[in-house]
């Protein structure tokens, strides 16, 4: 009798760990893209940490979600230029099933005309972060087995546009390696390589887009669940919407002197 009451508290304690909500962990989240995945990721029933700069928005957005979809949000406050550390902190006393590294930072300058502080603060936000994040999330979803990265990269990875593509290009190729070298297990690194999307980040950086034909602007809830979808079903790479895809084999068949030339004259047109 008591090994049959201990194999039903078992049974029990294991259903409930079963049950229990699983946390995604969202950079960038209280706007755009970020916003889009939170919004997301709550209605699949997972808790939230959601990050960005401002805690006035943070706090906002996470009674909105607290309300809409009855589950728990964490706030964390953290520049990721600056206080990086903090958020690794936090991944590194807690227990995250998804990472989701989309802040952004754009800067409307060339390269020959920048701050270097500017371009390192690119860096900063768009290649050390997210490498940091993840340097600190996967071994623990690799014990555990288990686990989604989505590195929310650019369709400006596959041209030569300046900083901001080469930034894309690491966050891209490191995602395809950790895929390849994640393949054996169920943890699975997804870059997502959008095209334009209708959000606050041109704006933010002062980027002139009026030149964008209507049909190549993307809807931020429509790329946030085809990437979720792509990454589930275990791919390394989701571009989403017809466009962007075509975008992407002309870019592969076309010579790279052609790639390079229509990278950088988009990018002189946004400024």
């Amino acid at each position: 009798m008591e090994a049959a009451g201990i194999s039903a508290m078992k049974i029990q304690r294991d259903w409930g760990l079963n049950m229990a909500k699983k946390w995604a962990l969202i950079t960038g989240a209280t706007v755009g893209i970020g916003d889009a995945f939170a919004r997301l990721l709550a209605a699949e029933g997972y808790n939230l940490v959601i990050n960005a700069r401002s805690l006035d928005k943070l706090e906002e957005r996470a009674a909105f979600l607290r309300k809409s979809f009855n589950v728990e949000v964490e706030v964390l406050a953290a520049d990721l230029a600056r206080d990086c550390e903090k958020v690794e902190a936090y991944i590194a006393s807690h227990e995250i099933e998804v990472l989701i590294n989309n802040a952004g930072f754009g800067l409307n300058q060339s390269f020959l005309a920048s701050n270097i502080a500017d371009e390192e603060q690119v860096l900063d936000v768009l290649v050390r972060a997210p490498m940091r994040l993840m340097h600190a999330v996967l071994p623990q979803m690799r014990k555990r087995n288990s686990g989604t990265v989505i590195n929310v990269s650019s369709t400006a990875a596959f041209i030569a546009g300046g900083h901001y593509s080469a930034a894309k290009s690491y966050l891209t190729v490191m995602s395809e390696s950790l895929h390849t070298q994640l393949a054996p297990t169920k943890v699975n690194v997804c870059s997502l390589n959008p095209g334009f999307t209708r959000t606050e980040f041109h704006q933010r950086a002062g980027m002139k887009m009026g030149a964008i034909p209507n049909f190549m602007w993307l809807d931020g809830d429509f790329l946030v669940k085809q990437a979720w979808a792509d990454a589930v079903k275990g791919k390394a790479i989701s571009i989403p919407g017809w466009q962007y895809k075509l975008l992407r084999l002309i870019i592969a068949a076309a010579p790279r002197r052609t790639v390079r030339k229509m990278g950088m004259s988009l990018r002189t047109k946004q400024r």
